[in-house]
């Protein structure tokens, strides 16, 4: 059980964006969250088909802080709320989801909550960065909170969700019709973790969202935060931690979609051996040229407010070079993985408010048991395509990047003059008519959104090189 109390007010600590959200007409609320979270223990063998058992082994009180994204007229709010784990590999809370997927959730008035769920985003201990967990860097703002570990993270997650389903009412006179859960990355992995062992018991949540998990699920005790390590001299161990074959039960009851990157499949999390064949209610999506992150994420979804101009907004994805992050090679700057999370979220909407059935997408193409099938451009075969890899004006791959946190970010290779002249003889206008048709083919497919269409069209254009 857990409480959720006032508004805090002023401005929660928190990654995000860095517009004013009163301009798209919403606005943020923080709460402090106090109650008893459970520690769970496995009871019998961990099966790879997801169909594990728990018993609880403890219960211990926490209070943490979840940060609220809504509209600023309740008679907006669509009903919808997605609930995040916030992400701590970076050594802080990252709103990673809502990062990909905010334009998507603010034009149709889905409300998100985001939780600090672990001991990291909370009290600190682990994380590439150090210094940063809320009670480091405001003591004064959240001196209160307090976390027992990570041991009781799958306790603390499901009893916020309860707690948000009562709060959101009765403190915003918001709907709550249907309530998706949400993480990326490390948090993607206890999600895992918490669809397989603890959903079916408490039956809190009505659809589940992951992006970017690894093959093995993170334990039911959680991991250390000192041992979740992305150093370059810790490579072995990171790989042995990601390194199984896990999948999502298939007997959940509500709808799962799980977005897999080309790194996230074939490179630093290792996926493969945990893909799955799509079911009533699962569907997992292996996106092609997608990297675990991009430029999208580090550059243009802070100030991606849905009304940039299309050359800003082109300008801030077009960074490989310049993103600031430490890389020997230009990163993945091929926005896609944003546009196809937005789908996705849209997509777990559809199928709680209408019925309507999620789409399937290929798996990407193997070439032998474990590599990713590439083309003559090194661009992958199969997988859920996008016009980034249909008509393409650069090779963008979630591989092939050196080093463990720089390894998340993929690569970008453009094309040679030579190249583009040979695919595409008849010059920007053939790119561009070819850039629409296969983004067409995505909407048709319903792996894209048709109202993102012009957009993506439009940044196609903006692609050609000199454009």
């Amino acid at each position: 059980m857990a409480t959720i109390g006032p508004a805090l007010g002023g401005t929660p600590s928190l990654f995000s964006v860095a517009f004013d959200l009163g301009t798209v007409g919403y606005r943020a609320d923080e709460h402090l969250v106090a109650g008893e979270a459970e520690r769970y223990a496995a009871a019998g063998a961990h099966r790879p088909d997801g169909r594990w058992d728990v018993t609880v082994a403890g219960r211990a009180d926490f209070t943490t802080r979840v940060v609220v994204h809504r509209p600023a007229d309740p008679g907006a709010a669509d009903g919808t709320v997605v609930v995040e784990w916030l992400n701590v590999t970076g050594g802080l809370d990252v709103p990673a989801v809502w990062m990909a997927t905010h334009r998507h959730l603010v034009r149709t008035g889905i409300t998100w909550a985001g939780v600090s769920v672990q001991q990291v985003g909370v009290a600190g201990g682990g994380g590439v960065m150090q210094g940063l967990s809320l009670l480091e860097v405001d003591p004064g703002r959240y001196g209160s909170l307090h976390h027992p570990g990570d041991a009781h993270a799958l306790g603390i997650f499901g009893a916020v969700g309860r707690a948000l389903r009562d709060a959101l009412p009765r403190l915003h006179g918001l709907r709550v019709d249907r309530m998706i859960a949400a993480g990326a990355s490390q948090s993607a992995m206890y999600l895992t973790t918490y669809v397989n062992a603890i959903q079916p018991r408490d039956a809190v949540f009505d659809a589940f969202l992951l992006q970017g998990r690894a093959g093995r699920a993170a334990p039911v005790g959680g991991w250390d935060p000192a041992a979740v390590s992305l150093r370059d001299d810790d490579a072995a161990a990171n790989r042995a931690r990601l390194r199984g074959a896990d999948r999502i039960r298939d007997d959940t009851g509500v709808p799962v979609i799980v977005v897999q990157s080309e790194t996230d499949v074939f490179g630093r999390l290792a996926s493969l051996p945990a893909r799955q064949p799509d079911s009533d209610h699962f569907r997992w999506w292996e996106v092609a040229g997608a990297a675990h992150c991009d430029t999208y994420f580090l550059c243009a979804a802070p100030h991606d407010d849905g009304r940039l101009p299309v050359a800003d907004l082109a300008a801030l994805v077009d960074r490989a070079e310049t993103s600031g992050l430490p890389a020997e090679l230009p990163i993945n700057a091929g926005p896609q993985m944003h546009y196809v999370m937005q789908r996705a979220v849209d997509a777990l909407r559809d199928r709680l408010a209408r019925g309507t059935e999620p789409p399937t997408a290929p798996p990407l193409a193997l070439d032998g048991p474990d590599t990713l099938a590439v083309d003559e451009h090194g661009i992958a075969r199969g997988g859920l395509r996008t016009p980034w890899v249909d008509a393409p004006v650069a090779a963008l791959s979630g591989l092939g990047q050196p080093g463990e946190l720089a390894g998340l970010m993929g690569t970008t290779r453009r094309f040679t003059p030579a190249e583009l002249a040979a695919r595409y003889p008849g010059g920007r206008d053939e790119h561009a008519a070819a850039f629409e048709a296969a983004t067409a083919r995505a909407v048709a497919a319903g792996h894209l959104l048709r109202t993102d269409t012009p957009e993506i069209t439009a940044l196609g254009r903006a692609a050609w090189p000199g454009a």
